[in-house]
């Protein structure tokens, strides 16, 4: 059997967007079959084993996820020597991630900008795909931070978790319908 390929997905206190992240793509990625793929969750920003916000739960729940086991945790060098790939919520989460780990430059990707690119990528491993999405990073040009980050939703309403959870989940279909999966 393969190896897992291991995602970490990162975001500021890692109780709305990065955990909505994790169980979906494990979720999505489980019922497409293909590679095995293990996700995790860190924040920039986080306190050690807080409970995902209640909002951000309904929301994985209406979207078939389960929030339950899910505690935030401190982004580490440690995840990041796991990780085979980096999604991150906003373009700055993605900067936090090389200032600690630059080697990842070529391996982290906002989640939408991921998204965007894979369909573009050639490659006949999930490494080549990931590399070739990088360098293709120049195609996307003209979408700006709306179309890159996902807006924090904490504290905020429960249509704003909702828009923001419906944003992740689109995005994460369709990467998992990629041919990152499938390699």
């Amino acid at each position: 059997m393969n190896q897992p390929f291991h995602v970490l997905a990162v975001c500021t206190g890692n109780l709305c967007r990065s955990p909505l992240i994790e169980s979906l793509w494990e979720t999505r990625a489980d019922a497409k079959g293909g590679m095995p793929m293990v996700c995790a969750s860190a924040g920039t920003r986080a306190v050690d084993g807080a409970a995902m916000d209640p909002l951000a739960a309904a929301e994985l729940r209406r979207l078939g996820g389960d929030p339950s086991g899910l505690t935030s945790r401190d982004l580490r060098e440690s995840d990041l020597a796991w990780a085979d790939l980096v999604v991150t919520a906003t373009r700055e989460h993605r900067s936090h991630v090389l200032t600690m780990s630059p080697e990842h430059l070529h391996r982290a990707f906002t989640l939408t900008e991921l998204a965007a690119l894979l369909p573009r990528a050639d490659g006949d491993s999930v490494g080549a795909l990931v590399r070739d999405a990088a360098r293709k990073r120049g195609t996307l040009a003209g979408l700006g931070a709306d179309d890159l980050d996902l807006p924090d939703p904490i504290g905020r309403t429960q249509e704003v978790h909702a828009a923001v959870a419906d944003r992740i989940d689109a995005a994460v279909e369709s990467i998992v319908a990629s041919p990152l999966d499938e390699k």
